[in-house]
């Protein structure tokens, strides 16, 4: 499968997470062309902050296959992680982040001036980043939902 192929994947998920009232966001965690784990964002359903999809991605990989396994693995998301996110995959071991969309491109006000390129930098994290992956799919379903809190054009 190619780097859209999975991304394809976390759209699906993401338009899940959407349906049921969450943020639509998805995260598919791969290792050797084999899908580990895949977690949709559930804070809303939830009510924790916490449950990002890259979060749960991490875990249901975790649990399933050991956390050894997530080391070196790849994330595919379909939005740039947060800054609690990034922390994360430092943590665990990712060694590789495929996004669909950034929050810049969206013109997030909520996060300043973060990126992952700058966490990485601030963080040490030696993190191999392909960016842009159905982006306007991404995108398309972000401004579907419509709850970003976004500076005007």
């Amino acid at each position: 499968m190619t780097d859209a192929d999975f991304m394809a994947l976390a759209l699906r998920h993401a338009e899940e997470a959407f349906a049921r009232g969450d943020w639509p966001v998805a995260a598919v965690l791969v290792r050797d062309g084999a899908v580990l784990g895949i977690g949709q964002n559930r804070q809303n359903t939830e009510s924790d902050v916490t449950r990002h999809a890259e979060f749960e991605a991490m875990r249901a990989a975790a649990l399933q296959h050991g956390a050894d396994r997530v080391i070196g693995s790849t994330v595919y998301s379909t939005m740039e992680p947060c800054p609690m996110c990034a922390g994360a995959m430092k943590l665990a071991g990712i060694g590789r982040l495929v996004l669909g969309l950034r929050h810049a491109t969206l013109r997030r006000t909520d996060l300043g001036e973060y990126s992952i390129e700058t966490f990485c930098r601030l963080a040490g994290y030696d993190l191999a980043l392909t960016t842009g992956v159905l982006e306007a799919e991404c995108l398309a379903l972000r401004r579907r939902w419509g709850k970003d809190q976004v500076r005007a054009h």
